[in-house]
């Protein structure tokens, strides 16, 4: 072979080598990279405490770096840079959703992204009962889903929103028929409200609106003498006797003289004895000047003491009074001379306890 010959062959072999080094070094670039690029779409990249799946509140009209600001302050993410990358490539940074999210431990940020981008909110329970206010009940719906109790009150004082829904701002309390109920955490203010009015009606539709009919009362109407007979005991099994106690008083045009309707016109339920002076409040709800039910619910009655009342005892007792061993029930009686006597052990325990208001 002439030396032209063997020269142009090392040549060849060395090009050749080139490209195989070129091309290996290549390679494994790219391998690199997929692998970089698989670890940053599908490895675990959230972890959460004890490993348990934790809740994740999305504000509306949240931006991705608040997504990313939420994530982080909580020490969910890994790797937030690979998260970034994931969701900018998904175009998840385009289409934010509000709402409320289960995140699982070691979800990769594919799994994460397309949770969040795809706005299936995990449904949260709010559970309201013992509520005597709107005010309160704002509060304590603020605590549960998104609107604050601004907004929230804001409507329930509404005349006109409360007109829509058949009420008077007088009974507008009595459409909100405590139990637990699942909602999105995003929910308007409107819509718990429209939500509300829709439990109301399924509540009332069918036995209980054909049982309150029978009694000569409407469902508004049970819901108020309910939220007397919640104030008057907690014992629920003397709540149908104090029902019946004042549907007697009812049927004979007697009035109702329920101490805790005089709580209400005072605007303070913690009195634990109510004095002659309290008696002449001027106020339509004080049920010792006026006769027959006040202008509406002194509370949110329970569903309890909404059925007591439905179902409420036949008997024939007029008067009650609070047992003097402060044991939360009452003693009952048919005539006002047995009253009396109970009445008489009952003042002197509170002065013996020195009770005075």
């Amino acid at each position: 072979m002439s030396d032209g010959m063997e020269y142009r062959s090392r040549t060849r072999n060395k090009k050749r080598y080139l490209v195989f080094v070129i091309f290996t070094v290549l390679l494994l670039a790219g391998a690199l990279a997929g692998y970089r690029l698989y670890n940053y779409i599908y490895t675990p990249n959230v972890f959460t405490p004890g490993n348990k799946d934790v809740l994740v509140f999305i504000p509306s009209n949240s931006t991705f770096d608040d997504v990313v600001m939420i994530l982080k302050k909580n020490g969910y993410l890994n790797d937030e840079k690979a998260f970034v990358w994931v969701a900018r490539k998904k175009k998840y940074t385009e289409n934010i959703k509000g709402g409320c999210y289960t995140i699982r431990d070691k979800m990769s940020n594919n799994d994460l992204v397309n949770l969040l981008r795809s706005g299936v909110q995990t449904p949260v329970k709010v559970t309201f009962n013992n509520i005597r206010t709107l005010e309160q009940l704002a509060g304590h719906i603020a605590k549960r889903l998104e609107p604050d109790s601004a907004d929230l009150i804001t409507l329930m004082k509404d005349s006109a929103v409360i007109s829509q829904y058949g009420f008077t701002p007088e009974t507008f309390i009595a459409m909100f028929i405590p139990n637990t109920y699942e909602f999105y955490w995003t929910t308007s203010a409107r819509k718990f409200l429209n939500r509300m009015h829709s439990e109301y009606q399924k509540f009332w539709k069918g036995k209980r609106e054909e049982k309150a009919e029978a009694i000569g009362l409407t469902p508004v109407e049970v819901s108020t003498l309910a939220s007397i007979v919640d104030e008057e005991t907690a014992k629920e099994d003397e709540k149908p006797v104090v029902a019946g106690l004042y549907i007697n008083r009812l049927k004979r045009g007697m009035r109702l003289q329920a101490d805790p309707t005089i709580k209400f016109a005072l605007g303070d339920f913690s009195v634990k004895r109510i004095l002659n002076k309290d008696l002449k409040i001027d106020s339509p709800y004080n049920t010792y000047l006026y006769a027959g039910l006040p202008p509406g619910p002194i509370r949110i009655a329970s569903i309890q003491g909404i059925d007591a009342v439905l179902n409420y005892k036949r008997h024939n007792y007029l008067y009650m009074c609070a047992k003097e061993d402060f044991s939360g029930y009452h003693n009952f009686a048919s005539t006002l001379k047995q009253h009396n006597v109970y009445a008489a052990r009952y003042r002197k325990a509170l002065r013996e306890k020195r009770i005075w208001r």
